[in-house]
């Protein structure tokens, strides 16, 4: 019998895995494997840029030419798209006030102080009066001649009694004043502040926080706010929150608007004409458990002209252009709601402040089978002039795959963990399989740090998720987060010193977040934990006839999640409850938790050669 060269490909959300072997006599050698980042959306045309290109590495690796391969077999994942449907569902409140909270590094004195805003240019106009003023000072000016003037005021008898600064100059130009007040300084966009406004400004003592005005009822003693304007003056306060020092502006009577998006009501229809329905403000929880009393999920729709609404339709269109499909065609057969932490801009903010909102994290999974894989395998055949067929479904071929580990056997359980999905599935003895898909994984974890910790930089928070993290404390000494010091022969980078870092394999990277580490560590599990661990259970619920997963014995973990250096041990601490004996997979002995489905998919090949 000849050899042949078979190849079986794994096309995921987040990356394509590649495995090559030598079949003979009914025996698989595997020659080499190799992973890329998936181009474009799963199971799209857009996949073959990123197949070639993992296609010719590995065949640099098993030292093989492109032409020497006999077929390629391609997973079956296409009938559900994953990552898309993301998104941070709240409550959106819109006020028109103007205020400053943010934590310079250089704000100079102490204290509180309440005036009308002036330019300070202005103030050798003002004569004596009994009104306070607060002076409002742009760069084009020297900290020392501004220092002169407030000085001449005073002499004149006109009341400063806090100043608003843009440069970096609050200390120095606090140093020269003969009577101080508070300074807030670094306030970038001073063009926005209203001239002739009353406003409040406050600083605290070093190592202490603001505490009038960030408590509502601090704000409406200083403005003399009646009930009402002090519910709208709340979002404010809430703001600033934990800051050294803050400057807020009150807007004349009538200028003050409030406009709200209501998050919305989600819509769950299942089989049978049942319909229910329950509002995202009720919280995750109560969202999933309405989710469990359906016997089967066959669509999801959200209020319309609410946000949750939004996203849902912005979901149907995007996917209705990628398949040439009608919006109302496309089905949502799962998601997951998450209670998160979302940060909200607040309008009038100068500083670039936000109030960090409780809201609901969706990700959702569309069926759509309009987007057959055959035309990915088409594409891609016609491209290489090499066989290409579409082999079993993701989670046969992943078990296939898994039983290569060393110490398994059947009945065996995955987990497979990717980017945008979790899958779960059983073979008993008896070779017979059940599975689930369910929405959410990596990709989920990955926006909720995002968003938690206000970065607005996903691949940050990618590296924050994937890495530990320390605190640089001397140019040779870091704090982990486990509370141990790491001393080092080779000093860190001086930019490191006095900085939370994410420890990679062979770099550190600073983070600009003022949040503190415990803070950052704390953030990352809870989503790792809210993701994963419910998932997990969600899954593996769906594959046991009774539901109950005492009835478990092995659970082995595959795909890219499980390399993470805290998901499996988290699993494995959560299935112990129930008795379950859970770890990660060694593909083939040597591969670890890689490779699952690429590999089931040529052992599939070679297992149905052997029955012919």
């Amino acid at each position: 019998m000849a050899t042949k060269i078979l190849v079986g490909v794994d096309i995921g959300n987040s990356s394509t895995e590649v495995a090559i072997s030598s079949v003979h006599s009914g025996q698989a050698r595997f020659l080499s494997q190799h992973l890329v980042k998936t181009t474009g959306i799963k199971g799209t045309t857009d996949n073959v840029k990123g197949i070639r290109l993992a296609l010719s590495e590995a065949a640099k690796k098993a030292g093989i030419k492109l032409t020497d391969i006999n077929l390629i077999r391609l997973n079956d994942a296409v009938p559900v798209i994953g990552d898309l449907a993301m998104d941070l569902i709240s409550e959106t409140i819109i006020t028109e006030s103007s205020m400053i909270g943010h934590n310079p590094d250089t704000p100079g004195g102490a204290g509180i102080g309440v005036g009308t805003t002036v330019l300070i240019d202005q103030l050798s106009e003002l004569q004596k009066t009994d009104e306070d003023f607060i002076a409002v000072i742009p760069k084009s000016f020297d900290y020392e001649w501004v220092a002169h003037r407030l000085n001449e005021a005073a002499r004149k008898g006109i009341t400063i009694t806090g100043a608003i600064v843009q440069k970096d100059d609050g200390v120095l130009i606090h140093n020269r004043l003969n009577k101080k007040i508070p300074i807030v300084d670094e306030v970038s966009l001073i063009e926005k502040v209203p001239l002739n406004k009353q406003a409040a400004i406050e600083v605290a003592l070093p190592g202490h926080v603001i505490r009038t005005l960030s408590n509502p009822y601090g704000l409406s003693t200083v403005f003399q706010l009646d009930p009402d304007q002090t519910i709208q003056i709340a979002l404010v306060a809430k703001a600033l929150v934990g800051n050294r020092s803050a400057v807020v502006i009150r807007t004349p009577q009538g200028e003050v608007v409030e406009r709200k998006i209501e998050a919305g009501h989600v819509i769950l229809i299942g089989s049978n004409n049942q319909q229910l329905e329950v509002s995202i403000n009720d919280g995750a929880e109560s969202i999933m458990s309405t989710y469990d009393k359906l016997e089967e999920l066959i669509d999801v729709q959200g209020e319309t002209g609410t946000n949750v609404g939004g996203m849902f339709n912005g979901l149907r269109h995007d996917l209705a252009e990628l398949t040439g499909q009608s919006p109302s065609e496309i089905k949502i057969s799962d998601f997951l709601a998450v209670d998160a932490v979302i940060p909200t801009s607040i309008s009038g903010s100068m500083a670039g402040e936000l109030s960090m909102e409780s809201g609901v994290a969706l990700a959702s999974m569309v069926k759509t089978d309009k987007v057959p894989v055959q035309r990915v395998a088409s594409l891609l055949e016609e491209e290489v002039g090499i066989a290409v067929e579409i082999g079993g479904v993701e989670a046969e071929m992943a078990i296939l795959g898994a039983l290569t580990t060393p110490g398994t056997r059947k009945p065996i359980v995955i987990l497979d963990m990717g980017g945008g999905s979790t899958d779960a599935a059983m073979m008993n003895e008896a070779g017979k399989i059940t599975s689930s898909h369910l929405a959410g994984a990596g990709d989920m974890v990955t926006m909720l740090i995002n968003s938690e910790l206000a970065l607005a930089d996903k691949e940050l928070a990618e590296k924050i998720k994937k890495y530990p993290l320390g605190k640089v404390l001397s140019l040779f000494h870091m704090q982990l987060e486990d509370g141990t010091i790491l001393f080092s022969e080779n000093p860190f980078p001086s930019y490191t010193f006095g900085k939370v870092v994410i420890r990679e394999e062979n770099d550190l990277t600073p983070l600009t977040t003022k949040a503190s580490m415990d803070k950052i560590r704390e953030i990352r599990r809870s989503a790792k934990r809210r993701v994963f661990v419910t998932n997990a259970r969600r899954a593996l619920k769906r594959i046991i006839p009774t539901g109950n997963l005492k009835h478990l014995s092995f659970v082995v973990m595959v795909g890219g999640s499980a390399l993470d250096f805290e998901i499996p041990q988290m699993l494995t601490e959560e299935l112990g409850k129930y008795g379950i004996v859970a770890g990660f997979a060694n593909i083939r002995g040597t591969e670890g938790p890689r490779n699952a489905v690429a590999t089931g998919l040529v052992l599939s090949s070679v297992r149905q050669e052997v029955v012919k």
